[in-house]
C-alpha cells in the first residue's frame, strides 16, 4: 500500500463510517485514487458466463450504489464491477447510522436496506459508461412494493442496454422479508419472471443470482435445483451473514448484515457444496471475507470461476484489486495452473 494510501485510509477510520465512504466516492471522482489501469495477463484472462474478463477479481455491489465513479474504478485493478443495488423508484433507506466499522474484526455491519437514487438515475450514469469494462448492476426491489419480482424485471428492462451482467439480489437481511423469495417456488418465479424480461429485449445480459450464507443443506440443494431449473448464468454466493460467531467488536450486536474477514469460511464451504451440488454446470463467483490473492485464489480452487470484494478495502485501500489480481497469477503461476478456468474447483473437497 502505498504511504498515500495509507494516510487516507487512517484520515477516513477517524470519521463516521457512512460519512467516509462518501468521501471516498469524491475521492474517485476527483481522480485522487490509484489508477494503474487493468490488471491482466494470459493466465488471468479467463470467460465467465460468455464476458471476458482480463481477470476474475470483481468488486461487489455496494461500493458504487449509483453508478457515480465507473470510469475510475474500470481503471482500478479489478477484472469486472458490479454497482447498485437499484430499485425502481429512488429511496432512502433505512435510519442513520446505519454502517458499522469493526476493525478488531476486519469486518463491517451495514443495514442501508437498498438506498438508492433509483434506476433512472443510475440508468442515466450507465448510459454513459466506459465501454471496454465489464460492468454489472445488482437488481433490487422497493421496500414498500406490492409486487417484487416485477421490481427486478422493471429494473432489468430499463437498464439492460448499458449492462454486462445483471445480479437478482434476494439475499440481503436489510429490506423485510427479501430473503423469503429464496424459498424453492419463490425463487423458481421471480427468475422465471426475470429471464423471461431479459429474452425479450434487445440487449440479452446474463442474468445472475446473489444468495445468502445462512442457508441450510436443504436451502442449498434447492438453490442448485432452481439454478439448473431457470438456466440462470450464474450464482454469486454469498451476500453477508446474519450470524456474529466470535465477534470482538464493540458493534458486534448491531443488527444488519455481517461482512468481511468473519465471512470468508462459512461463505466458502457455501460456495463449495454448490459447487459440487452443480458440477460445473452453473459458473460460480465466490463472495465473502476476501482480503488476499490467497484467499482468492482458495475461493476460486473451491469452486469459483471468479471473486468479488468489497469490505477489505475499508481496510487496505483501493489498490488491493490490482495487488490481489497480481498474487493470484503468481499462485497459479506457481501451481502450474496455465488458467483460471484450470484451477476451479480443484481442492473443492477441502471445503466439504
Amino acid at each position: 500500500m502505498k504511504l498515500t494510501e495509507k494516510l487516507g485510509l487512517s484520515a477516513l477510520h477517524r470519521m463516521d463510517p457512512e460519512a467516509a465512504h462518501g468521501l471516498s466516492i469524491k475521492a474517485l471522482k476527483m481522480g485522487l485514487t490509484p489508477t494503474p489501469g487493468p490488471v491482466t495477463s494470459q493466465r488471468l484472462r479467463t470467460q465467465v458466463a460468455g464476458l471476458d474478463l482480463p481477470n476474475p477479481v470483481g468488486l461487489a455491489a455496494g461500493f458504487d450504489k449509483n453508478a457515480e465513479v465507473l470510469a475510475p474504478l474500470s481503471q482500478s485493478g479489478f477484472g469486472f464491477i458490479e454497482v447498485g443495488a437499484a430499485t425502481p423508484r429512488p429511496q432512502p433507506g433505512n435510519p442513520k447510522p446505519r454502517l458499522f466499522r469493526l476493525t478488531e474484526d476486519q469486518a463491517a455491519i451495514n443495514r442501508f436496506g437498498f438506498n438508492n437514487e433509483g434506476m433512472e438515475a443510475i440508468g442515466a450514469r450507465l448510459a454513459k459508461r466506459p465501454k471496454d469494462a465489464v460492468i454489472g448492476l445488482n437488481l433490487g426491489a422497493n421496500k414498500d412494493s406490492t409486487d417484487r419480482p416485477a421490481d427486478f424485471a422493471r429494473v432489468l428492462a430499463h437498464c439492460a442496454a448499458h449492462l454486462d451482467f445483471a445480479t437478482v439480489n434476494v439475499s440481503s437481511p436489510n429490506t423485510e422479508k427479501l430473503r423469503d423469495l429464496q424459498g424453492k417456488e419463490a425463487l423458481t418465479a421471480l427468475l422465471a419472471g426475470v429471464i423471461e424480461t431479459r429474452n425479450g429485449l434487445e440487449r440479452k445480459v446474463p442474468v445472475f443470482l446473489k444468495i445468502a450464507p445462512d442457508l441450510t443443506e436443504a436451502e442449498i440443494e434447492d438453490i442448485a435445483a432452481v439454478a439448473h431449473e431457470t438456466g440462470v448464468d450464474a450464482v454469486i454466493a454469498t451476500n453477508t451473514t446474519l450470524s456474529r460467531d466470535g465477534l470482538a467488536s464493540a458493534h458486534k450486536g448491531e443488527a444488519g448484515g455481517l461482512s468481511g474477514a468473519p465471512l470468508f469460511e462459512k461463505s466458502t464451504r457455501v460456495l463449495a457444496r454448490l459447487s459440487a451440488l452443480t458440477d460445473g454446470r452453473t459458473p460460480l463467483i465466490g463472495v465473502g471475507g476476501i482480503s488476499t490473492a490467497e484467499q482468492a485464489y482458495a475461493k476460486i480452487c473451491a469452486g469459483a470461476s471468479a471473486v468479488q470484494f468489497y469490505t477489505a478495502m475499508v481496510f487496505g485501500g483501493l489498490s488491493l484489486a490490482g495487488d490481489i489480481a497480481r498474487g493470484l497469477d503468481d499462485l497459479l503461476k506457481r501451481d502450474g495452473f496455465a488458467s483460471v478456468a484450470e484451477a476451479v474447483g480443484s481442492k473443492r473437497e477441502d471445503w466439504l
